[in-house]
């Protein structure tokens, strides 16, 4: 029995140390693979025309982010407000800027953050904005034998996705760790050409 437990720890203790490098990138890939194109399809819908549309949103935009609003100001722009303006320009640039950075691994603790609290807003405007909350297949419910909801289930595994991004970031093949490795090597120049030993570098950061 010793010799099975001690053979299971020496497995597993090798696939423990690919954790974080698999895990990270197949996290972000997942992402990818899942949200990208859908966020990116999402946010062409609320540019305006040309340019300047990245400016302007378009009115569906508006009738996606503030349904109730923009239907009470009977689906004229001219009735909303500054602040509902920046709100959607914001929104339609967090669409096709946040997907990626998370692509790339730029900034991505940040990034996945951000975009956790893009769904969360997205989500209370989908229950209540347009009335989702009234369906029993879009809210749905835990522990219910039913794992197609679209908020409790689909959108608990997109933040579960992000979360472990915002723990540990973007991996080895992002260029957040290109750039730590750039710096780290300036760093180590220096102290080398003055005849030091450079510092020695922590597991989180050859990770």
């Amino acid at each position: 029995m010793q010799g099975i437990v001690s053979l299971h720890d020496r497995v597993f203790a090798g696939l423990e140390k690919a954790t974080i490098p698999v895990m990270t990138t197949l996290a972000r890939f997942v992402f990818a693979a899942v949200l990208l194109v859908y966020y990116w399809k999402s946010a062409l819908t609320k540019l305006g025309d040309g340019p300047a549309g990245l400016l302007a949103p378009s009115a569906g935009a508006y009738a996606q982010i503030f349904p109730k609003t923009f239907e009470a100001a009977g689906y004229d722009v001219s009735q909303l407000g500054v602040h509902h303006w920046a709100i959607a320009t914001l929104g339609t640039w967090a669409e096709l800027v946040l997907p990626l950075l998370l692509l790339l691994g730029l900034f991505t603790r940040l990034a996945a953050l951000s975009m956790i609290g893009f769904v969360v807003v997205q989500t209370v405007t989908d229950l209540f904005g347009h009335g989702g909350i009234a369906h029993d297949g879009t809210l749905g419910a835990w522990f219910d034998g039913m794992p197609d909801s679209i908020v409790l289930d689909q959108r608990a595994f997109w933040v579960f996705a992000l979360l472990y991004l915002v723990f540990r970031g973007g991996g080895p093949l992002s260029v957040d760790r290109f750039l730590r490795n750039a710096t780290s090597a300036r760093r180590g120049v220096l102290p080398q050409a003055q005849g030091e030993r450079p510092a020695r570098t922590s597991m989180r950061e050859r990770w």
